[in-house]
């Protein structure tokens, strides 16, 4: 399938070899955040979370930081802050270039996903870009963003991606692909690989942990900008460290001394909300395909996301 928005572009391959040679940074404590969406009430919490932290905190955005902010304060606010940090590509920053190919989104969205859901995000995009177009600064920087990213905590060796270990917006670590015994094993063999024994990640937009039987932990925060679970209004953010953190955990698994953790992204909703309907009022692409979410959360539970 090649239209656009469903479509894996050959540059976003990487392969999961390519992990186990990239430049390695060291952090104590490591934050990923993946999929804030444009949300400028979450970035706010998120910065006082890691105020709150008593040491150092490594902030990685691993993609899709930009989605809904298609005013150019919010634009401008959320790109600013993320160039203060480590971040990486997702597929809605790759396809921001005047010069991407004609990806769509980029989202490379799998069949199990509505036509019209697809279309949508094509067009959401477009507005995007075009809000881009208008910040050349931003986009300079975001020309130089990685693809994805090696950290050491400690003795962890951990990969950061946006969508999977081969792939910019691969969907390999998709939690409705998980339950599969044979998907699992081939996935230890791209922990072994890419030479990490944790992968952080997001893309697939719903969260989830798993501890592999070999000990390899996958850990996907789903979306920082947007609720995760029916019922909620809050996001997710992935904590990896060896120092207890001041804020409780969702769900975590220990690797050693080790421990990864989800946290609760608790935004403003109502700020958001507010926020959201000025960029994207009813009737338009973004309301139509999100706007349940936002105020209700998706069809998933914290059951179904925990190890």
């Amino acid at each position: 399938m090649s239209e656009a928005g469903r479509v894996c572009p050959l540059r976003y391959r990487y392969g999961a070899a390519a992990l186990a040679t990239a430049p390695e940074r060291v952090a104590e404590t490591l934050y990923v955040v993946g999929g804030l969406y444009g949300n400028t009430a979450a970035l706010d919490t998120l910065l006082a979370m890691v105020s709150a932290e008593p040491g150092p905190v490594t902030v990685c955005f691993n993609g899709d930081f930009n989605w809904f902010n298609v005013d150019d304060a919010g634009f401008d606010q959320i790109n600013t802050a993320v160039a203060r940090h480590d971040a990486i590509l997702g597929n809605v920053e790759a396809e921001l270039q005047p010069e991407a190919d004609d990806a769509g989104c980029g989202c490379a969205y799998p069949d199990t996903v509505d036509a019209a859901v697809v279309a949508r995000s094509n067009l959401i995009h477009a507005h995007l870009k075009a809000t881009a177009a208008r910040h050349p600064a931003h986009l300079a920087h975001l020309a130089t963003l990685p693809m994805f990213a090696r950290y050491r905590v400690g003795a962890l060796r951990i990969g950061v991606v946006h969508g999977d270990a081969n792939a910019l917006a691969g969907w390999d670590f998709d939690v409705a692909r998980l339950d599969d015994a044979f998907h699992r094993s081939a996935l230890t063999q791209q922990f072994h690989t890419a030479e990490v024994d944790v992968f952080a990640s997001s893309h697939t937009c719903l969260p989830v942990c798993l501890q592999l039987a070999d000990g390899k932990i996958l850990i996907n925060n789903g979306a920082a900008g947007m609720p995760n679970f029916r019922g909620t209004q809050h996001g997710i953010i992935t904590r990896i460290s060896r120092h207890q953190g001041p804020h409780p955990a969702l769900y975590s698994v220990n690797a050693g001394a080790y421990r990864i953790e989800a946290l609760t992204l608790q935004y403003d909703p109502a700020a958001w909300q507010t926020e959201f309907v000025a960029n994207w009022p009813p009737g338009s692409p973004a309301y139509q395909s999100y706007v349940d979410r936002i105020l209700h959360g998706p069809a998933f539970t914290l059951a179904q996301a925990a190890p």
